[in-house]
């Protein structure tokens, strides 16, 4: 019988390898997979022990496909009696091409339609639908006017083995882990008496799937099983509930596998070590190692790539050289620096000169970095990311020479042009204005779409941090072409302002699900602390896509500032409070400040504090701005509300701001003290202010280009202002 095997592409000839020791009588390698021929318990087993494999596909059934009817049609045919009842539930995956069928989504479900269709005829009951954890996934192909319908005898991914509990910012996923080592030859190197070493382990994955391999514990095992050691109940665990699974060939395959686990974990040598610079990977790494039972095999530091040779002195004698792992950072969240690489280059040589490494790179000219002779190279694929993975053998062979830097290419070096232009044309005003945190670049050259925000620490002024913000590319940009481009940027931004990567925090700005601009970035909890005007303001580059200080309110803040003094203070949609900072800085009587936000009326009190602002003087509201405000009776002299262009809380419901401005607006002005002024901003584009209905209740003044900072001036429409008071008594405000 010929079945599918799918895996990340580059990783198809080590695959076919595996299934060929795994008994298949056929494997012959194909993109991203291997077409395969053996009996239904070589299969089986391929879902057990395959290190490699992403899914085991099973066929079930074919047939010509000219058309959506035709789909379910041919689904609907078969006796769907022989490979699930009713009681079961059921996923279905699709992949389809050509014009026929173009939706994958509509394609899984007609099948399913089909499914539930026939097994209802049949007894009368039909399948639920469980898309994450379903007793039977079945996948769907749809190529060249022919359908393909199999079983994933997996279940779903087999990269998942059951052990990760933490992860760090990019973690490698478990299959290509096992790529990684296998190019190396661990499974040889370790039977020789060799130890393996990872120097930027993060959450551990390459060391916790070479201690796997081993100790020949089936990768399946604990996925499937659920513990370590796949279960210690009589019951044999099995990936699918399928009616066509050969039960009894399983339970002597787990069985076997259980017996390998146990004798392998009783012999494993301890002879994994890895290091990282950052704490949060370490403990994540613990945790990992614990879940897989192999806390006591992995020995985990704290320890930068630098230290390396020092931190494990020993590394270098052991009774054969063994094998160096590594997975550094190369997308474009975790911006790749070459000096990284070479750091890691010249680390190995000097801890483990003798050994073997094999290490998966970001690509060619990250590869080359490492100053690393390269005795093998591979292309494979980390997700959609194109790297490069290089064995080299032994580390010490031909060393080469450092290398001056390399000349920036011609994207990059545009791109560093156009910075020191940006810088030199703002030096005087930044100088003039005292302004120490600043745009210095917002996709001036179109094809290189990101805003690079230079901060400075308040406390070391020669001390800076870049924030750089890519805005998501067009679906026309392919995607190694949209990366390259980041890449060039960041090379010039590093090259430019001389900085580490660690202190550039690189993002994506894209709309998130429900329209949100906002997102969970990063765990780091690191703040510093940067000045605007007299005020000192917390910021956090990494953690957030925002960082706590919108750079173009500065004149809008500072206008604040200069108009507060005596006068009660009401910041609405507060978010960190850097307004209502101004305005107490500026000498406000009072300032009363509202977000829905706990952590951002907490950033808030820390910035109060921060500048010696404590105290009764300042209240905090966590609560819906827009209700809070039509049960407010209290009187503001100045207002200041810039609310998000959309949100969905559980706690507030939806609120969208072209829906609800004029709502938001009546009820702030009316809380307007006589002679009061309400400034009103806002970041929606397609932004439009209804003049007549708020002209019925309040006089007002467009000032958005006052509004726009020097550092903003390509981008005029950032924000839109306005500067609002209550109509006179019996007359319409703009009329």
């Amino acid at each position: 019988m010929d079945f599918f095997v799918s895996c990340a592409k580059g990783l198809e000839y080590l695959l076919a390898d595996e299934l060929t020791a795994l008994g298949c009588s056929r494997a012959t390698a194909t993109v991203a997979g291997v077409n395969a021929s053996g009996a239904l318990a070589d299969a089986q087993r391929a879902v057990l022990w395959s290190r490699t494999a992403s899914r085991v596909l099973w066929p079930i059934a074919s047939w010509d496909c000219p058309d959506e009817e035709a789909l379910y049609a041919g689904a609907r045919a078969l006796d769907w009696s022989d490979h699930l009842h009713a009681g079961l539930t059921l996923a279905v995956d699709a992949h389809v091409s050509g014009s026929a069928i173009t939706h994958a989504r509509y394609a899984a479900q007609r099948t399913k339609d089909a499914v539930v269709d026939a097994l209802r005829e049949h007894d009368g009951q039909r399948p639920d639908v469980d898309l994450d954890a379903p007793d039977v996934r079945l996948n769907l192909v749809v190529r060249k006017g022919r359908a393909l319908l199999s079983v994933d005898l997996g279940g779903g991914p087999l990269h998942r083995r059951g052990w990760r509990r933490a992860q760090g910012e990019a973690p490698l996923k478990e299959n290509l882990a096992a790529g990684v080592l296998l190019r190396g030859q661990w499974p040889e190197r370790y039977a020789e008496g060799g130890a393996l070493l990872d120097p930027m382990c993060g959450s551990g994955t390459l060391l916790v799937e070479g201690a796997l391999m081993a100790a020949d514990v089936a990768p399946g095992l604990q996925r499937i099983g659920g513990a370590v050691g796949g279960g210690a109940g009589d019951a044999v665990p099995t990936p699918t509930r399928w009616l066509g699974f050969d039960l009894e060939r399983w339970a002597e395959l787990w069985g076997e596998a259980r017996q390998r686990d146990r004798a392998g974990r009783a012999a494993l040598r301890p002879v994994f070590h890895g290091s990282d610079m950052d704490r949060r990977a370490i403990d994540a790494a613990i945790a990992n190692a614990t879940a897989a039972g192999l806390a006591e095999s992995i020995s985990l530091r704290v320890v930068p790539v630098q230290q390396l040779a020092s931190t494990f002195p020993a590394l270098a004698a052991t009774p054969a050289p063994g094998l160096a792992v590594c997975n550094p950072p190369y997308d474009a969240r975790l911006a790749a620096d070459p000096a990284l690489y070479r750091a890691l280059g010249d680390a190995l040589v000097e801890a483990v000169p003798a050994w073997r490494a094999s290490l998966l790179c970001g690509d060619e000219d990250l590869a080359f970095a490492t100053g690393l002779r390269a005795r093998k190279r591979y292309r494979v694929f980390n997700g959609a990311l194109e790297c490069s993975l290089i064995v080299s053998d032994p580390v010490r062979t031909e060393r080469r020479a450092p290398a001056e830097p390399r000349a920036l290419g011609e994207g990059a070096q545009m791109v560093a042009n156009r910075l020191r232009k940006n810088l030199r044309s703002l030096k005087s005003w930044r100088e003039r204005e005292g302004v120490d945190c600043f745009r210095a670049y917002d996709a001036d050259l179109p094809e290189y779409a990101a805003a690079i925000d230079v901060y400075t620490d308040a406390d070391a002024p020669g001390r800076h941090w870049l924030h750089v913000q890519e805005y998501a590319p067009p679906a026309s940009v392919p995607e190694p072409t949209a990366r390259r481009r980041l890449g060039d940027l960041l090379a010039a931004a590093r090259e430019v302002f001389e900085l580490p990567q660690e202190r550039i925090a690189v993002k994506t700005r894209a709309r998130g699900k429900g329209g949100s601009k906002y997102g969970r970035m990063d765990a780091r909890g690191e703040f510093i602390l940067v000045r605007e005007g007299a005020a000192r303001l917390r910021v956090n580059l990494f953690d957030y896509l925002d960082t706590g200080l919108f750079l173009d309110h500065r004149p809008l803040r500072a206008r604040i500032a200069a108009e507060a003094e005596g006068k009660r203070f009401l910041n609405l949609f507060c978010y960190t409070g850097a307004a209502t900072v101004q305005a107490a800085m500026g000498g406000a009587a009072s300032t009363t400040s509202v977000d829905l936000s706990a952590t951002y009326l907490q950033w808030l009190a820390e910035n109060l504090r921060e500048n010696g602002l404590g105290g009764s003087g300042h209240q905090l509201v966590q609560a819906d701005a827009v209700a809070w405000l039509e049960a407010e009776r209290g009187r503001y002299d100045l207002v200041f509300c810039d609310p998000p262009t959309f949100s969905n809380s559980a706690r507030a419901g939806d609120f969208d701001v072209q829906k609800e401005h004029v709502r938001l607006l009546r009820a702030a002005v009316a809380r307007l003290a006589p002679g009061g002024v309400l400034y009103f901003s806002n970041n929606f584009r397609r932004f439009r202010l209804d003049e007549a209905a708020v002209a019925e209740f309040a006089r007002y003044e467009e000032i958005s280009p006052a509004t726009i900072p020097r550092d903003f001036a390509r981008n005029q429409r950032i924000h839109r202002a306005w500067r609002l008071q209550p109509a006179a008594a019996g007359a319409p405000g703009n009329g």
